[in-house]
């Protein structure tokens, strides 16, 4: 049996505005699983936000108000904080809050200086116990909110993978996915409700056994998947061209590797590719790591829709695809790190907006195949620099009962970093 607790003072404020908004993790096992120092923060806390389960997990304490996410959780929640400025206010989350949690976006709205978190076991750590696996052994993907299809990119032979699923759902959705991309033949474990009582484990040796067969999971869950299937390709730029789906409108895959090359992704960095066609160089850009974002902007809707089943297909569900023209369709995307224009660059004012939009160490590559576009990038760099490249690329056909060179149509490519 849970004590009473002492009755918090609806009447008290934090001196000022600046009281840190503290964020307790919980687990599966609830009130019983949290130390003291979470238990003292809950039960003095005026305000107590969290999911309908969480908060079911706390004792009552007379007074206090308990409060469930707004929806939409990111649109409502600052006017949903302001209204308990100076308060004690305390927030529950899954486990560990800054993995893939609610502390991640309150930080991100606060800042680190005012959010405290005081963390549980996250699901992650619990799932890694309960199979034995090291940390450095598998990836973590999140599907928590977001497109299954993301557990795509890092399917490879051998490789072990860990997914945060959504819901009692997602075992069928990624085996689904699994199945198509070839990899059916791989082991899957489903652990539910980890660190509580009612803590389960169900492996299914074969994941296409999982789409006809999924059914009683628990809603929480992590899915361990032992993958076996084809090699579908590395994250080093330049993908076989039958990897996208495309309508000749396609980067070919020596020319992407050459301008990713230049483009040069790093983690946490943003793309624009303009005239984006198939979307191969968004893609293969957001590819390069987890954290990379991109937006393809293509002015055929066909083609958009194109893009967005490639992305999907080769798990960067989250490319930002945007129908439109450049220059004009540029106005409103975020801030490039770098910039890929593969059609569109002797369309006057695409090279230019560009170049206006990109910061310090901005990098802009820019191909032609026209002698106007090359006329275009002829005057770029002579007025800015950059490198000015000729890329001819032949490949060997038959000729006849003989073999041959069938050339490609060359390329311009111009490429410029704003220093």
């Amino acid at each position: 049996m849970i004590a009473s607790a002492a009755v918090p003072d609806p009447s008290h404020h934090a001196a000022g505005g600046d009281e840190q908004l503290v964020v307790v993790g919980i687990g599966a096992d609830g009130w019983a699983g949290l130390g003291g120092e979470a238990r003292r923060i809950l039960t003095a806390a005026v305000v107590v936000l969290g999911s309908v389960r969480h908060l079911g997990l706390l004792p009552d304490v007379p007074g206090q108000e308990r409060l469930p996410w707004p929806s939409p959780l990111r649109q409502e929640l600052p006017a949903l904080l302001a209204r308990y400025a100076g308060m004690r206010v305390a927030v529950l989350a899954s486990g560990d809050p800054l993995v893939s949690g609610i502390g991640s976006t309150l930080i991100e709205l606060l800042g680190p200086d005012r959010v405290r978190i005081v963390p549980a076991l996250s699901s992650v750590a619990l799932a890694r116990a309960a199979l034995r696996w090291p940390a450095e052994s598998h990836a973590v993907v999140r599907v928590t909110g977001r497109d299954a299809s993301l557990v795509r990119r890092e399917l490879a032979p051998g490789r072990r993978i860990l997914v945060l699923s959504a819901d009692e759902h997602t075992p069928r959705q990624v085996a689904q996915l699994l199945a198509e991309a070839g990899y059916g033949e791989s082991a899957v474990t489903v652990l539910g409700d980890l660190g509580g009582e009612q803590a389960s484990s169900q492996r299914v040796e074969h994941a296409a056994r999982l789409t006809v067969e999924a059914s009683g999971f628990p809603r929480l869950n992590v899915l361990a998947i032992e993958c076996a299937g084809p090699r579908l390709g590395g994250w080093v730029a330049g993908l076989p061209d039958h990897a996208f789906e495309h309508d000749g409108q396609l980067t070919k895959r020596d020319l992407r590797a050459a301008a990713l090359a230049r483009l040069a992704p790093a983690p946490g960095e943003h793309l624009w590719d303009v005239g984006a066609g198939a979307g191969s160089v968004g893609i293969e850009w957001m590819r390069a790591h987890a954290s990379c974002t991109a937006s393809a902007v293509e002015a055929v809707p066909e083609r958009a829709a194109r893009i967005t089943a490639n992305a999907r297909r080769l798990g960067v569900p989250g490319l930002a695809v945007v129908i439109g023209r450049a220059p004009t369709a540029l106005a409103s995307l975020p801030t490039p790190d770098a910039v890929f224009i593969g059609g569109g660059g002797g369309v006057p004012g695409v090279i230019d907006a560009c170049l206006a939009a990109l910061p310090p160490g901005g990098r802009l590559v820019v191909h032609a195949v026209t002698l106007q576009t090359e006329q275009v990038l002829a005057e770029g760099y002579l007025a800015h620099g950059g490198e000015l490249t000729r890329i001819t690329v032949e490949t060997a056909a038959p000729v006849g009962s003989f073999t041959g060179w069938t050339p490609a149509r060359t390329v311009t490519q111009w490429a410029w970093t704003r220093s």
